[in-house]
């Protein structure tokens, strides 16, 4: 293997970089998981991870990943038999939706095109019709990791108050949260799912489901199996500051620090620092001559941005060339997209300098592959950041 110098640029979308002050942070000594010490660290976290969900209410942490907290998120709130009512918006939600299935649940699942996010008219008329109260759930993601999709959930909220119907509302932040906006209390969501490997720039490891009222409530009538994954002697612990099962300790004092960098810079600025990043990324790729996958601008995404290549060229090739050349990771295209997109991670601990770099590898790479673009991305990216 040839050696590379430098670092490795990581410009997937998630996992994504961690920062050194989290790993320096989790390679601390661990400590006794039933001890006083540990205690105090659980309480704190219980507490200080709420903001990031904009919610003041419990949020369980599970030593899993996103697809544990898709799995929790089901289990605790509905029974075999129940309908759910979920979205084609991408290879993630293609697979909630599956997951759903293989539990027991009926899924009704809306088809779509990737290119859009799910369509608040269509909540609208689905629970509209749906005057005997079947749907008892509807199960839409966030930002989609996959596509570059957004999601409009106060719009999904909206159309499921106007249709005065009790579904509850689960929504998947794994991309999103700490990253884009996101009110799990002020948009009505009963269950957030999320992981830690992308906006809270920490490693996989670690799963969350922030609960509202009625999820909890909804949770005494469920009767989906459920042992691992049960809220109840999870939250009974939390109450101590302690967990049902061995916690990933480590990772935990990493969460604490990655809390303090997110508060530190706040998350308004963090906010607005993705979005900015992804006009300066959608400005390089329009400049190339390119298309981004997205088509409303109302649901681009602040984390990720996926980029159309021409019919005829391969974007794994591309990617394959841009990973050989400079050493630089992007993402690939999912399921029916494979080979006709590559996704550009612009989330996490990240800077203008990050995404200057990146997108010279990406414009240098596709030089190199012969792809026919107009060599003016990063330009046109740079006078986006100098200007805004």
């Amino acid at each position: 293997m040839t050696y590379a110098a430098g670092r490795h640029f990581l410009q997937i979308p998630g996992p994504t970089n961690v920062p050194d002050s989290v790993l320096r942070a989790m390679s601390a000594a661990t400590i006794d998981h039933r001890g006083p010490e540990f205690a105090e660290l659980g309480l704190e976290l219980l507490r200080d991870i709420r903001p990031v969900f904009g919610t003041t209410g419990p949020v369980v942490l599970y030593p899993a990943t996103g697809t544990g907290a898709w799995e929790a998120a089901l289990v605790n709130t509905l029974s075999p038999g129940d309908r759910v009512l979920c979205f084609e918006t991408g290879h993630f939600a293609t697979l909630w939706q599956e997951m759903a299935r293989g539990l027991g649940l009926e899924v009704d699942f809306v088809p779509g095109d990737w290119r859009h996010g799910a369509n608040p008219e269509v909540v609208a008329e689905k629970l509209a019709a749906d005057r005997a109260y079947t749907i008892k759930a509807v199960c839409v993601v966030h930002n989609e990791t996959s596509t570059g999709v957004t999601s409009r959930i106060p719009e999904v909220r909206a159309a499921m108050d106007a249709a005065g119907h009790p579904a509850l509302l689960l929504v998947d932040t794994i991309s999103s949260l700490g990253s884009i906006d996101y009110r799990h209390d002020e948009w009505g969501v009963d269950v957030t799912v999320s992981g830690s490997q992308k906006g809270l720039m920490l490693p996989p490891g670690l799963s969350f489901n922030a609960i509202s009222e009625k999820a909890l409530a909804a949770a005494e009538t469920a009767r989906l199996p459920r042992s691992f994954w049960d809220w109840k002697p999870m939250l009974a612990a939390n109450q101590r500051g302690f967990f049902p099962y061995t916690p990933n300790t480590n990772l935990l004092y990493g969460l604490k620090e990655a809390l303090r960098l997110l508060y530190a810079e706040g998350l308004p600025n963090v906010f607005a620092r993705h979005a900015r990043h992804a006009a300066a990324t959608r400005a390089a790729v329009r400049a190339w001559g390119l298309e981004v996958l997205c088509l409303d601008e109302r649901e681009y995404s602040g984390s990720l941005t996926a980029v159309l290549v021409p019919d005829g060229v391969d974007a794994d090739k591309v990617r394959a060339l841009i990973l050989d050349r400079f050493d630089m990771s992007l993402g690939a295209g999912l399921g029916k997209l494979a080979g006709r997109i590559f996704r550009i991670g612009h989330l996490g601990a990240f800077n203008d300098l990050t995404l200057a770099g990146t997108l010279s590898g990406v414009q240098m790479g596709l030089t190199l592959a012969g792809v026919p673009i107009e060599p003016r991305g990063v330009a046109a990216a740079l006078e986006y950041l100098q200007d805004n």
